[in-house]
């Protein structure tokens, strides 16, 4: 009875298991299929939301940049110890012009994403100590630090 038992229980175990790969999906399901159906100069605003939804962020210094994502992941693979493999990793990006029409349409994938270039330059910080406004922060700091005026600043 008791082998009956724990047979029964191992079983049940071993049934709930799954062997089919578990995915994981974020953002807009099928995002290149539905690229192909945008159209430069005929699709307007409207039919954007219709067809991809709200965008999932706009362009930080210009609100006609709509960017759309797609990730799909997937961890089932024992021999990965739980990892999580990357399957797809789409950005749709869609700048829309002043009457409120698909001006450019830029899709990027997996495979072209390490092609995009990085500008390497920098920003030079114009910044002097002898301003008012270094000089007022700086005497309210130290103020702040030491109200009495006991501590020796060096």
């Amino acid at each position: 009875m008791k082998f009956f038992f724990y047979l029964i229980v191992v079983f049940l175990f071993i049934t709930n298991c799954t062997l089919n790969k578990v995915i994981k999906h974020h953002g807009v399901h099928f995002l290149e299929k539905k690229n192909k159906k945008l159209i430069i100069g005929k699709t307007n605003k409207n039919d954007i939301i219709k067809l991809l939804g709200p965008p999932s962020t706009k362009g930080a210094f210009d609100e006609e940049v709509w960017i759309y994502m797609e990730i799909q992941t997937s961890s089932s693979k024992i021999s990965r110890l739980g990892k999580k493999e990357l399957l797809k990793n789409n950005i749709l990006i869609l700048s829309i012009d002043n009457k409120g029409l698909l001006s450019k349409n830029d899709f990027i994938n997996k495979d072209n994403m390490n092609e995009i270039k990085f500008s390497e330059d920098t920003t030079q910080m114009n910044f002097s100590k002898n301003n008012f406004v270094y000089d007022f922060l700086f005497s309210l700091r130290q103020k702040i630090n030491d109200p009495l005026g006991k501590k020796n600043i060096k």
